[in-house]
């Protein structure tokens, strides 16, 4: 994919709801490798947009580990809860628009995919969610750079963008987000896939170009669940920094680094050179039989 100078820019964006693992490392090593390879600027920032689910102390130890294995970002770490103020006026200008509708169904009395539809009639007692109207004609299908054309899939009748709590949703922050950062392409895991379509739908409800997407497989665990946070995955062991580059890189596909590099710098700089994204076309999921054994220094 041709890009042209300087106009490539990528970001890695964890949530701090506990350290990096293994899995999260190879989401930022996809992400780093893309942009560095074109040149581009690569971006940190972290989703802290939902405090009942963050762990103390995980932001700071993200930020460390991503040191600790040499990938470097550009400019100053964004924290989402700084940018209310954004959210609340992206939120206005669906209103405006007449796309938000106010929701005071409980989970149990809701739709298909979890639409109001109109349920609760927006009247109710108590906080009220909100939620973006979806116009049903609007074309769900795209490209993803690898995992190739993805078919139209139906978008729910309505999703939310700001919860009865009054936390902002995923969906909202990060596409307000991406498009103040300036983001050209999101690297990111294979699980986000299936939300892509509401990003891009509320990319064009606020006037925003939609990114390059690009999703790379995720790492499963032995009990063949995505390999996460919520499933107590391992923090990664910054001490061992050049072997868990090595072992990501491994899982990645790419070629193998020579023997001589054995810095984290050294590693990435060999890694951005022989970038290879075609080793990732139309896979979805790593086993976690390919961990074992880990690749060694050759």
């Amino acid at each position: 994919m041709t890009r042209g100078a300087g106009s490539y820019c990528g970001r890695f964006a964890p949530s701090p709801t506990g350290p990096l693992h293994l899995g999260s490392l190879l989401a930022a090593l996809a992400s780093y490798l893309d942009a560095r390879a074109h040149g581009g600027r690569w971006l940190l920032r972290l989703e802290d947009i939902d405090p009942p689910r963050e762990q103390p102390g995980a932001a700071r130890a993200i930020i460390a580990s991503l040191r600790a294995h040499g990938l470097g970002w550009d400019g100053s770490v964004c924290y989402q809860h700084t940018r209310s103020d954004a959210y609340e006026d992206a939120l206005a200008a669906l209103d405006r628009r007449g796309l938000l509708r106010r929701c005071y169904c409980p989970r149990r009395v809701l739709g298909p995919d979890g639409a109001c539809e109109g349920r609760c009639g927006g009247a109710g007692d108590g906080p009220a969610a909100l939620r973006v109207r979806v116009d049903p004609a609007w074309p769900t299908a795209f490209e993803d750079r690898f995992q190739g054309t993805i078919a139209a899939t139906p978008l729910p009748a309505d999703f939310v963008v700001r919860r009865r709590d009054g936390l902002y949703a995923y969906q909202l922050a990060v596409v307000v987000d991406d498009h103040a950062q300036g983001i050209s392409d999101v690297v990111r895991g294979a699980d986000l896939l299936p939300v892509t379509p509401r990003q891009r739908y509320l990319q064009t409800c606020l006037g925003y170009p939609s990114p390059h997407y690009g999703h790379c497989p995720v790492l499963l665990g032995n009990d063949g669940r995505k390999l996460s946070k919520q499933n107590h995955a391992p923090g990664l062991d910054d001490s061992n920094a050049a072997e868990n580059l090595r072992r990501g890189l491994a899982l990645l596909g790419q070629p193998v680094p020579p023997a001589s590099a054995r810095a984290p710098e050294q590693l990435l700089q060999h890694a951005v050179q022989h970038w290879a994204p075609a080793a990732l076309a139309g896979t979805m999921a790593l086993p976690a039989a390919r961990l074992y054994p880990p690749p060694g220094i050759t």
